[in-house]
């Protein structure tokens, strides 16, 4: 991707760092254990408060920092660089499509932390992977998430901004009151219904990242050779079929809550090749 020349966001929450007092429980590494547990949480509907019940036996509330309070990330910090540029075309590119719906966009923060973090939907972990909470209105990503991806079979820039694409189009759902809707529904429904409608979401927030893409390309031609590749690959090696094969568990569609990797490639697909949020109604049926 071309990135180095966009402008940096500052929306940037720098968390990285900072020591949680009063926690007791395993630590939370990388490699083949966070595959294992992003597959538990994908299957307990991506709550990252969940898996912390889970892993966390006992232990107080969280402390305060020990460290340096939030900043922007350093300059020399290539990765957080790179997402803060990636925030940023974000910002720009989802308040142009807004303006012309007659709306104003509000971005969210991203915020950059390690291990552990505390947010409005409860405690974050990096086992979770990135993800969005509606409750603050942030995007919360330990940078570490990047190297599984690479293990994935997903490395590349343009990867790892589809990731945080996905993110901030959680983040227009919660704007637009998709979520809302989406949320009120699941808790009327059965487990089978309500994972349904998880996966819809996602499917959307699939194709509202290859939306963004899209005219962010047509805008400031951000793209290289190989990098749409890249974000289909990225887009099928966090498919919920892929990952419960890799971890060794049956794989049932009734119990996804992302969508397939064959899915998540296709809704991608769509918005990257029409840039219209009409055609990201994954909810038609």
């Amino acid at each position: 991707m071309r990135w180095r020349q966009g402008r940096r966001s500052t929306y940037v929450e720098d968390r990285r760092g900072r020591r949680m007092a009063g926690r007791r429980g395993v630590q939370l590494g990388g490699g083949a254990g966070i595959i294992a547990l992003v597959v538990v949480v994908l299957l307990l509907g991506g709550d990252p408060s969940t898996i912390l019940s889970m892993l966390q036996e006992g232990g107080g509330p969280m402390g305060p920092s020990t460290s340096r309070e939030n900043s922007a990330p350093p300059q020399d910090d290539e990765q957080a660089q790179f997402v803060s540029v990636i925030l940023a075309d974000t910002e720009d590119t989802w308040s142009r499509i807004f303006e012309r719906g007659g709306a104003r966009y509000q971005p969210p923060t991203l915020v950059l932390y390690s291990d552990m973090t505390q947010t409005a939907c409860g405690y974050g972990s990096a086992a979770s992977g990135p993800f969005y909470c509606p409750g603050d209105r942030k995007v919360y990503l330990d940078l570490g998430f990047f190297n599984e991806l690479r293990r994935l079979g997903a490395p590349g820039d343009f990867a790892r901004a589809y990731v945080i694409g996905h993110e901030i189009a959680h983040h227009v759902q919660n704007l637009v009151g998709t979520m809302d809707k989406v949320n009120a529904a699941r808790s009327r429904s059965g487990q089978v219904t309500a994972n349904r409608l998880s996966v819809l979401l996602e499917l959307q927030a699939d194709c509202y990242a290859g939306v963004w893409a899209h005219h962010a390309h047509k805008a400031r031609n951000v793209l290289e050779e190989g990098d749409v590749e890249e974000g289909l690959q990225a887009a099928s090696a966090i498919g919920d079929d892929r990952l419960l094969a890799m971890a060794g568990r049956s794989v049932h569609p009734d119990s996804f809550t992302h969508g397939s990797s064959e899915q998540r490639v296709t809704w991608f697909r769509t918005g990257l090749k029409t840039g219209d949020l009409g055609a990201c109604d994954t909810f038609a049926d």
